[in-house]
C-alpha cells in the first residue's frame, strides 16, 4: 500500500518527486517519510524550512489517506485545514519525518462521524528527528470528507 501512496503523491503532487519524498515505514504505530539533504537544501546548507513544512504536511496527508483506505472509506478529499511547526533545530542530514498514528478510539471516533456525517476532521503530529533530536514539531488538523 505504501508504494501505490507514494506512486500517488510523486504523481498527483509532482513538488514530493522533485524533494525525492519515500515512504520507509508504516505500521501501527507511524509512518516514516523521508527526504534527502541534497533536494532540499538552502542557502545556509540546511534542510529548506519549506521542505520541512512539506514533508511534515503530506506525511499527516498520506497516513490519513492510509487509514481511510483500512476502514474502506473511498475519499479522494482528505485537506489539511489547520497547522503549526515549530522549528527548533535546524536539520543538517537526511529528512526523517516520523508521523504518529492516532489512537484506535480517535480513528474509530473518525470513522463514526465519516459514517454519520460525511465528514470529520482528526488531528495529527509529527517530528522530524535527526540524532535523537526533536528538530521540527508539527500539528496538524485534516478533514476527510465522502
Amino acid at each position: 500500500m505504501i508504494k501505490i501512496l507514494e506512486n500517488k503523491l510523486h504523481n498527483e503532487i509532482p513538488l514530493t518527486k522533485f524533494m525525492d519524498l519515500k515512504i520507509t515505514k508504516y505500521d501501527e504505530k507511524e509512518l516514516i517519510t523521508i527526504a534527502p539533504l541534497n533536494k532540499n537544501i538552502n542557502d545556509k546548507g540546511t534542510a529548506f524550512g519549506g521542505s520541512l513544512a512539506t514533508l511534515t504536511i503530506i506525511s499527516g496527508w498520506s497516513i490519513c489517506w492510509l487509514i481511510s483506505k483500512e476502514l474502506e472509506i473511498n475519499s479522494e478529499n482528505i485537506v489539511v485545514i489547520k497547522n503549526e511547526h515549530s522549528y527548533r533545530k535546524p536539520v543538517t542530514k537526511e529528512l526523517i519525518c516520523h508521523t504518529k498514528r492516532p489512537t484506535k478510539d480517535e480513528i474509530e471516533n473518525l470513522k463514526n462521524k465519516l459514517l454519520l456525517k460525511k465528514s470529520a476532521s482528526i488531528k495529527i503530529s509529527s517530528q522530524i528527528i535527526e540524532d535523537d533530536e526533536i528538530c521540527v514539531d508539527f500539528t496538524g488538523y485534516y478533514v476527510i470528507k465522502i
